[in-house]
């Protein structure tokens, strides 16, 4: 597993265009474990699922031969209430398959979804056109032509398009094939540990014995250098603590206990593809995702949390159903993701190019690190722009 080529792939597109099937498809696996995904049908939180491929078409179906890539697949929401939790998914990969539903063609979340990717600077991306099995050939090609049109001039401008039937397992070969095409992203193993935390969990079973216990489980990412059982390391911006009627973030130190990439235990992590880092934090402190938006590193490694950032910023023309984005205001409140995290902000200065800002959470300050801006439209935050930390 350590010595295969590894790549962390999103899947995106707008809601009920067959995310979810298309992922159990290729990887025999339902990401939608979250009990009010199941019961309301959409994925709510970032689904992972994993599996090994090659370029050999006996080895995806038979499994029979030689291993090329270990890829590890992100369902991200459609909805656009959820665009907070796309975005985050979109920090942690380095490739992106966007899908569009044949009979219905490019929603609005389509549109939204590749904004989101482009503001994260994603651009090995795969177009899936699927349910082919629900409209005629004349149809299935001029909703292909509608899609090469539609993505001209974006990130997906050259991206290839595959039509399947998921539903039928129609072309799931294909995807498979364009997988082991995506360049595998340069990483440094050297470079300061940044590990991206999407998910913090306790994978205890009821009535498991003290002596078993597991510690608090990360799910995530690691962006570069490299991670070892019995790693000392540190949790920014940590957990939110009260003091005398303040509330203030606390980093919270501990040591890797294991490591997991998939099912297989690691000795040593190294950059790409999602891994699991279990480490000696009572089980309780990582429950209900409490440090999903995080970064992990080597104590001491991470620069301090801030809740002052200045960025620069680039609005998109236009949204679905907001024709023209108005240029933002001093005092206007905005999201910004960043890597994994959400937060808030209030805008205190600010030109056509770059703002400042006073943060509600704060964030661990990379410079040059991508976001995403989002703007509070009828009650929903809707992604209106991308930039930069300065």
């Amino acid at each position: 597993m350590q010595d295969l080529e590894t790549l962390n792939v999103i899947i995106a597109g707008h809601i009920d265009h067959g995310k979810t099937t298309i992922l159990y498809k290729l990887s025999r696996k339902w990401t939608d474990t979250h009990s009010e995904e199941l019961k309301r049908g959409i994925t709510i939180k970032l689904g992972y699922a994993d599996i090994t491929i090659s370029k050999d078409a006996e080895y995806n179906i038979h499994n029979k031969g030689k291993a090329q890539r270990y890829i590890s697949f992100i369902d991200a929401p459609g909805h656009e209430m959820l665009m907070a939790t796309m975005l985050s998914g979109a920090a942690i990969v380095d490739a992106a398959i966007l899908v569009v539903a044949a009979n219905e063609g490019i929603k609005p979340q389509t549109r939204e979804h590749l904004m989101a990717l482009q503001a994260k600077n994603l651009k090995n991306i795969i177009i899936i056109q699927n349910k082919i099995d629900l409209v005629s050939k004349e149809k299935a090609l001029e909703n292909y032509n509608m899609i090469k049109k539609e993505f001209k001039g974006t990130i997906a401008e050259n991206a290839i398009v595959i039509p399947i039937s998921a539903q039928q397992e129609i072309n799931i070969e294909k995807i498979y094939e364009a997988l082991c095409e995506i360049p595998i992203p340069q990483r440094n193993k050297s470079d300061t540990p940044i590990f991206l935390i999407a998910r913090s969990f306790d994978i205890n079973k009821p009535g498991t014995k003290p002596k078993n216990l597991h510690g608090t489980v990360l799910g995530g990412t690691l962006k570069a250098g490299s991670l070892k059982i019995g790693d000392e390391i540190e949790i920014k911006p940590g957990i939110m603590i009260k003091e005398a009627n303040q509330f203030r973030y606390k980093t919270i130190k501990t040591k890797i206990a294991s490591i997991f990439r998939g099912s297989s235990k690691l000795e040593e992590l190294t950059p790409g593809g999602s891994a699991s880092i279990e480490t000696e934090l009572d089980m309780s402190m990582g429950k209900t995702d409490a440090f999903s938006g995080c970064i992990t590193s080597i104590k001491g490694k991470l620069p301090e949390i801030t809740t002052k950032l200045k960025i620069t910023y680039e609005l998109f023309k236009e949204l679905e159903g907001m024709p023209q984005i108005t240029p933002l205001k001093p005092s206007e409140t905005i999201m910004l993701s960043i890597n994994t995290s959400v937060t808030v902000g209030m805008i205190n200065k600010l030109n056509s190019k770059e703002a400042e800002l006073t943060l509600k959470i704060p964030v661990v300050p990379f410079k040059n690190a991508k976001l995403g801006i989002a703007r509070n439209v009828n009650n929903h935050w809707r992604l209106i722009g991308q930039g930069e930390i300065i």
